[in-house]
């Protein structure tokens, strides 16, 4: 394993030790006095990483092969020579030259160069890019790096240092002029076109069915309709790569404002969140949600999820809020002929007016299912249907329907993929009617 190389940011803090005599983006060179505390104190039984810790150095920064390197470099030489294998003589018998004093026009110049490096660097990190979370620290790879010492080097005609900004910029001489090389930029090249092709590959699962996609649901759908495995690190390199980008999850502000009357009644919460119990058809979970078309206009979908399986058994959309969005979703239910209540099966929603209404609760028990509701205030009670909802309003082009008879088919279209065809990273990477299946299989 190879030692790490620190960075700007890390030879300052390794600097503030007293403990050490000098420092690179390379290596680092400890006081002699150092040495011996460490020799002292692993006599006593203490682990090198603890000591280093002791005396003011971050493990993290360090890195344990350094420890390790250092450890055993140590014992051999106090082992071999006592106490004065331990002193530094590579000053005095090295045979290398010392650092030359610079004079001022080669410190002036190196701190131009280090300052139109930062300004390149800045500049870079501003474009869309690169982009990192608040308040995070953004590492550039190396190649950028390079690349960034290249363009500074020609922009303005700097000679002799490349190995002065390098160390700035915490990467290798070596493989600065590596990375420039006839070879290295064929092998880039050659990557860049096996790139493009899985790039290609991974586009017709991300647009499959007219459904955008993240990185797991392209994975999923290449190994279900394509018989194409891609592991998801290889997947989320290339999105990065090529911007493909897939649909962020926005929260619903609207809430339903209808009052209920004293013949509605809440019922207990039976379900109390136990959704997958392995068998389908008994956990039923249904709720309403607004969907946003066209010009101003809003529409309303009912729907009636299976707990364990995902799968969507039945649902109504409707342009009015009235009692029939859920009794008529109730009746679709019942006409499903895939649909075969399980035993003591139960459907459970929120409390909203719908389903405290005395005609919903005639028409559940009509149908032999227990009733089971929320607490009050808690959309957790429901988890996977907000999570329906959410999903659908994401990957449905609901916006772009201008008549309700154009949402009802988009939805109606939208239902079949979500069944049939999305695959599900829960469901043992199946769709819900294969994960149905398979439940029944099993049974």
């Amino acid at each position: 394993m190879s030692k790490k190389t620190f960075t700007e940011k890390e030879i300052m803090q390794l600097s503030t030790n007293k403990y050490v005599k000098s420092v690179s983006s390379k290596g680092i060179t400890y006081t002699d006095e150092f040495k011996h505390i460490f020799i002292s104190e692993k006599e006593k039984g203490k682990f090198a990483r603890e000591i280093f810790e002791e005396y003011g150095f971050d493990v993290n920064v360090l890195g344990k092969e350094r420890i390790r390197s250092a450890r055993r470099r140590w014992k051999d030489a106090f082992d071999e020579s006592g106490i004065d294998g331990l002193r530094d003589t590579r000053a005095d018998n090295s045979g290398r030259t010392r650092e030359k004093e610079l004079s001022l026009e080669e410190k002036n110049a190196r701190l131009e160069a280090q300052i139109n490096l930062l300004k390149a660097e800045n500049e870079l990190l501003k474009k869309n890019t690169i982009r990192g979370k608040e308040d995070e620290e953004i590492v550039l790879p190396p190649c950028q790096k390079y690349l960034l010492i290249h363009l500074v080097i020609e922009k303005y005609q700097l000679k002799n240092m490349v190995s002065y900004l390098c160390g700035l910029a915490g990467v290798s001489r070596s493989g600065y002029y590596n990375y420039f090389t006839e070879k290295s930029q064929e092998q880039r090249i050659q990557k860049d076109k096996k790139d493009e092709v899985v790039k290609e590959i991974i586009l017709k699962a991300f647009n499959f069915k007219n459904r955008k996609k993240g990185a797991r649901q392209i994975k999923m759908t290449l190994a279900g309709q394509f018989n194409v495995v891609y592991n998801l690190k290889r997947i989320r390199r290339i999105m990065k790569k090529y911007g493909i980008i897939c649909p962020i999850r926005k929260a619903n502000p609207y809430r339903r404002m209808m009052k209920a009357t004293q013949e509605h009644r809440v019922v207990p919460n039976l379900l109390n969140r136990q959704f997958k119990q392995g068998i389908p058809w008994k956990v039923l979970l249904t709720d309403i949600t607004y969907l946003h078309f066209g010009k101003g206009m809003r529409a309303y979908l009912s729907a009636i999820k299976d707990g364990s399986t995902g799968e969507i058994l039945a649902y109504h959309v409707s342009d009015r809020m009235t009692l029939n969005l859920a009794t008529d979703t109730l009746k679709k239910l019942q006409r499903n002929r895939n649909f075969k209540k399980a035993k003591d099966a139960l459907i459970h929603s929120d409390q909203g007016v719908h389903y405290t209404h005395p005609d919903f609760q005639k028409a559940v028990k009509k149908l032999g299912l227990q009733q089971s509701m929320s607490r009050r205030g808690n959309c957790w009670d429901n988890a996977p249907q907000e999570s329906f909802f959410g999903h659908l309003k994401d990957e449905a082009s609901i916006k772009a329907c201008t008549t309700l008879d154009e949402l009802r088919k988009e939805i109606k279209q939208y239902m079949i993929y979500y069944n049939y065809y999305r695959y599900q990273w829960n469901l043992n990477k199946m769709t819900p009617v294969q994960y149905r299946d398979h439940l029944i299989n099993a049974a």
